[in-house]
């Protein structure tokens, strides 16, 4: 299977949610920021370019969320938790809309079923900050 990275960006106890403008049938839906590790390229270095590529931003990867969720028969998806390499607000070139969203907020947008999985761990850690 072929690997998908998304990014769990956390600043100041929140965390960064994205909303989709394409394919149609995931536009107006959130998830993290991520996308195809290419070949030869480590996990990390890919969080790092689709941030970069995605919402114009630097970040650093800290650590990887548990599991992996397959998305359909040939991907599967691996969370990192990264944090923003300065106070820059993220650009997004291809999504909508981004929003941090504190532990409490996390239900408040519609996330694409691949991500939902890591929002139970993600929420206990944002939760844990003591701001979130």
């Amino acid at each position: 299977m072929a690997a998908v990275v998304g990014a769990a960006i956390v600043r100041g106890g929140r965390v960064l949610a994205a909303r989709r403008t394409t394919p149609r049938e995931t536009a107006g839906r959130w998830e993290f920021p991520g996308g195809k590790v290419e070949e030869g390229e480590s996990p990390e270095d890919a969080v790092v370019r689709e941030v970069r590529e995605e919402l114009c931003c630097e970040v650093a990867v800290t650590g990887w969320l548990p599991g992996e969720v397959a998305i359909g028969e040939r991907h599967v998806l691996r969370v990192a938790l990264v944090a923003a390499a300065d106070d820059t607000d993220p650009d997004p070139v291809e999504h909508d809309e981004v929003r941090w969203l504190a532990a409490g907020e996390l239900e408040t947008v519609d996330w694409l079923e691949p991500d939902r999985p890591f929002l139970p761990h993600l929420r206990s850690l944002l939760a844990t900050d003591g701001r979130g």
